[in-house]
């Protein structure tokens, strides 16, 4: 029996505007940040290759969920008004809307690290990785984790 596990992070950046109407204050205002995840995946460590999970399968996958449902559109909550109108126009993901964000409700740095926890998982499952911690920048000077419990 091991007494230490393996990890590997993996990087992405991506463009997204958002709006957090619940809060008040000047996040009620549609903006956009430069976001930054980090995802730190374990996995059953392969003595014989030497690694957690292929890094350019698992850095491929988490990216293309990303640029497909994040870069360069716009994260809502289900019930903001914005919702309908904005996404007549463009790409919008409405946060609490369905699988993987259910139950997250509005799109805070917090929920965005979380909901990328779970897209981590979800793609990543059938090459043995699971993400353990997701940190999700948005601007230089406010980020947020996620950690597995």
């Amino acid at each position: 029996m091991a007494d230490h596990q393996h990890t590997v992070t993996i990087r992405h950046n991506f463009e997204t505007g958002h709006r957090l109407p619940a809060l008040g204050g000047k996040c009620v205002s549609l903006h956009g940040h430069s976001w930054w995840v980090e995802l730190t995946i374990t996995g059953p460590y392969q003595p014989e290759q030497g690694t957690v999970v292929e890094y350019g399968a698992a850095k491929r996958r988490v990216r293309q969920w990303i640029d497909t449902h994040l870069d360069h559109g716009v994260m809502l909550g289900q019930d903001d008004p914005l919702l309908p109108i904005l996404a007549d126009h463009g790409k919008v993901y409405a946060f609490g809307s369905d699988h993987p964000s259910a139950g997250l409700v509005w799109p805070t740095v917090e929920n965005v690290a979380e909901l990328l926890a779970r897209v981590g998982n979800m793609v990543l499952a059938d090459l043995g990785g699971r993400v353990v911690r997701a940190r999700v920048q948005e601007t230089h000077v406010n980020a947020a984790e996620w950690v597995a419990a």
